[in-house]
């Protein structure tokens, strides 16, 4: 099964990927690949959301945060220059995890949706 994840998503690190065999396990080849589907267009890289927070450097802070859908932390980022850069160096430091806990709510989502859909 790891080897299907592998090659569904090529650049998951390892934490990621163990997420996603446990958010898999028991899932057919059919719901694999309607996971697949599902969760390659919510999910975020790592090297996506540590540019767009450090687009934040530069004047356009909380992109990162519109990306993983906290909008109001988006809106408060974007009017207080990123809470005068803390907030933007604070989420450029943690971006990695930022993105893993973002990208296991997702598979959550999918999972379920798969699980309905039978």
């Amino acid at each position: 099964m790891s080897q299907d994840l592998i090659m569904f998503f090529p650049d998951a690190d390892p934490e990621e990927l163990h997420h996603l065999e446990n958010a898999t396990e028991g899932f057919d080849e059919k719901q694999l690949q309607m996971f697949a589907a599902m969760y390659r267009t919510k999910r975020q890289s790592t090297q996506t959301i540590l540019l767009t927070t450090l687009l934040g450097f530069i004047g356009l802070a909380g992109i990162n945060r519109f990306l993983m859908n906290q909008i109001g932390m988006g809106i408060a980022y974007l009017l207080t220059g990123g809470f005068c850069l803390i907030g933007t160096i604070i989420d450029a430091i943690n971006h990695k995890r930022m993105t893993l806990d973002f990208n296991i709510a997702q598979m959550s989502e999918c999972a379920s949706i798969v699980m309905r859909r039978g």
